[in-house]
């Protein structure tokens, strides 16, 4: 059983230190921009080995108040977004993973 309010960085931390690694976090700043809106609720979907567990994780690790990750994100293209500091750790976050 897994940790599911505010699980933290880990899988991120793990995704960031493979060899193959794409930067989706432009997802982060899409969402930003729904926060407090009608429209806050988004549904992920993509087919098959296209990373939603990994956006999933990164989501966790960017809005979860559980850790300061602010030293994961910094390098990534989010950084350069004007709400990027507005919304680093500030939320609780629950993530539940069907699959386990």
């Amino acid at each position: 059983m897994g940790s599911y309010l505010n699980p933290g960085s880990k899988a991120l931390r793990m995704a960031l230190n493979s060899e193959i690694y794409v930067d989706k976090s432009g997802l982060i700043e899409e969402m930003n921009r729904r926060v407090d809106t009608l429209q806050r609720f988004v549904c992920v979907s993509r087919p098959r080995r296209f990373g939603k567990s990994m956006a999933a994780d990164m989501l966790a690790a960017y809005y979860g108040c559980g850790e300061d990750t602010k030293e994961l994100f910094d390098w990534l293209k989010v950084s350069q977004s004007p709400s990027y500091r507005e919304h680093l750790n500030k939320y609780d976050v629950i993530k539940i993973n069907m699959q386990e």
